[in-house]
């Protein structure tokens, strides 16, 4: 993926910020250090990769790819840039380092974490192996390198489903997330072995809760991420990755709906569809909302914060995780 940034346009940059209305931003308040990230990706030969969830203030300015777990991994893997910045989280910096070992990684913030990706270490895999032999490995991205270097193969919510049945097994182990398993478990026909990992987002949503936006909002369209437990997706329209969200949305252009998942999301696709309006049931992620304006500024202009991982970890963790992108471009081209 070829990285060309045109010429920079402080003026143009301006312009663009005062005719693009953000939700609770101000643009005359982001402008000068939007054209400060703006000056130091050229000169770095840089490109941000900004996750879903990212506040609309980078989602929209600084980003130069958005997306989910895996469309961000395949950006990562693809592009000619010399330094990638992801604006997201750890475990996300880290496959974006196993995927482009030639690149410099920076994540902004270094305290920018995941229950999920704290909630298994490669030892815990080590003894589910043990207990299991001969089960296939299938970890979810939001884990370490250490727990990916485990594992047989990686999945996002995204391919979850094709991943699992691509390996033709009976029983598959499924790490970490205990609700996205028990989705998976509902779509396949493995048996699914699971671990007790849990999205602190996700979690706190309650089927109750949507059956009563039902109630307040006539007509109310439910699309939910299967990060959530079962009585939530019992309840959805539609249940998805971030990207198969954004992507319902555009579809179904529905007249009200809410996006049971990270609320920063809500406020970045309401930018695109300024027909819809958006419920916000609002579970931030405190772990995204480290990354700012101001720290992506200085991870550029320090170079700091850059990921590394040892080289033998990163070897074995690099095989699932290109295992996962070649499952899912080989569905893509059937």
């Amino acid at each position: 993926m070829p990285t060309t940034h045109a010429p920079l346009d402080p003026h143009a940059i301006r312009a663009r910020l005062a005719t693009r209305p953000l939700p609770g931003i101000e643009a005359a308040a982001i402008a000068d250090s939007v054209i400060a990230i703006e000056r130091l990706k050229r000169e770095r030969d840089a490109i941000v990769l900004a996750h879903n969830y990212m506040t609309p203030d980078i989602y929209h300015t600084v980003a130069d790819f958005t997306g989910d777990s895996l469309a961000l991994a395949q950006l990562a893997a693809t592009t000619d840039a010399r330094v990638i910045v992801m604006a997201g989280v750890h475990f996300m910096a880290e496959t974006a380092k196993i995927a482009n070992p030639a690149r410099t990684v920076l994540i902004p913030d270094l305290e920018a974490g995941c229950s999920l990706a704290a909630s298994i270490t490669g030892a815990d895999v080590r003894r589910l192996k043990a207990q299991y032999p001969g089960v296939p490995v299938v970890t979810y991205v939001n884990t370490s390198a250490d727990v990916k270097a485990e594992s047989d193969v990686c999945c996002t919510s995204g391919n979850a489903v094709e991943i699992v049945n691509a390996l033709g097994s009976d029983r598959v182990i499924f790490l970490p997330d205990q609700y996205l398993g028990r989705w998976v478990a509902s779509q396949v026909r493995a048996q699914i072995i699971l671990w007790h990992g849990a999205c602190e987002v996700h979690e706190r949503f309650t089927g109750a809760e949507l059956r009563a936006y039902r109630q307040q909002h006539a007509g109310i369209r439910i699309i939910a991420h299967p990060e959530c437990p079962p009585d939530v997706l019992a309840e959805a329209d539609y249940v998805g990755s971030t990207k198969g969200m954004i992507d319902w949305v555009g579809q179904h252009r529905p007249r009200s709906v809410v996006m049971v998942t990270e609320c920063s999301m809500s406020d970045n696709v309401a930018v695109e569809h300024p027909g819809t309006e958006f419920v916000r049931p609002c579970n931030l992620c405190p772990h995204m909302k480290r990354i700012t304006l101001d720290n992506i500024r200085l991870a550029l202009e320090h170079m700091q914060h850059e990921v590394t991982i040892d080289p033998a970890v990163a070897a074995r963790a690099r095989r699932a995780v290109d295992r996962m992108l070649e499952i899912s471009a080989s569905r893509k081209v059937a």
